[in-house]
């Protein structure tokens, strides 16, 4: 997953920073705004809401309560929403990708790169859950990496390659915490 993630995030990157049209961008924009009424703005803003802060602090203590092997291992996995948190917009001036709407850099998502982080953390731990409950957890938060990531194009924040670059920055993070955390067994 490390080498997957990284690689895609690698490509995505030198993408946006040499200003590579990426083909399916506009379209994929297009087909999501097409679908943006009212009702669904709505519900996307506070879908995206799961890519913010607000939510991930509580969410990220909450994973200590939910399952032990965080409680052991605290600090790497509060270390992976740090540097998720930090990796974003130490990136952006790097890529130097403007939004869709606006000039501020946007590759990768901070939203979804901090989701991805956070949620890939919640696939890899639901591990050690018997497995109804794995597969409906795992379920559920892949689906909101999806989720949030859609919200970022529907709230017209970010081109599509902008949300693909977060999302596999914050997998590739959330990779690397389950290999050091598999590795001290």
């Amino acid at each position: 997953m490390l080498l997957v993630a990284g690689g895609c995030f690698v490509a995505l990157a030198a993408a946006a920073a040499f200003s590579v049209a990426i083909p399916a961008d506009a379209a994929v924009r297009g087909a999501l705004l097409a679908l943006a009424t009212p009702p669904v703005v709505g519900a996307m803003r506070i879908v995206t809401r799961l890519g913010h802060a607000w939510f991930l602090v509580p969410a990220t203590l909450a994973l200590f309560v939910v399952f032990p092997a965080t409680r052991k291992r605290w600090p790497l996995w509060l270390g992976l929403m740090i540097v998720a948190g930090l990796a974003e917009p130490a990136l952006k001036p790097l890529v130097q990708r403007p939004r869709p709407e606006d000039p501020s850099h946007g590759f990768p998502s901070g939203h979804a790169t901090a989701a991805a982080a956070f949620f890939s953390a919640v696939i890899y731990l639901a591990g050690a859950l018997a497995p109804p409950k794995r597969t409906v957890a795992r379920a559920v938060a892949a689906l909101a990496i999806v989720a949030v990531g859609v919200s970022r194009v529907t709230l017209r924040a970010h081109w599509p390659s902008d949300v693909l670059g977060g999302i596999a920055l914050g997998m590739a993070l959330a990779a690397a915490a389950a290999l050091v955390a598999d590795r001290r067994g």
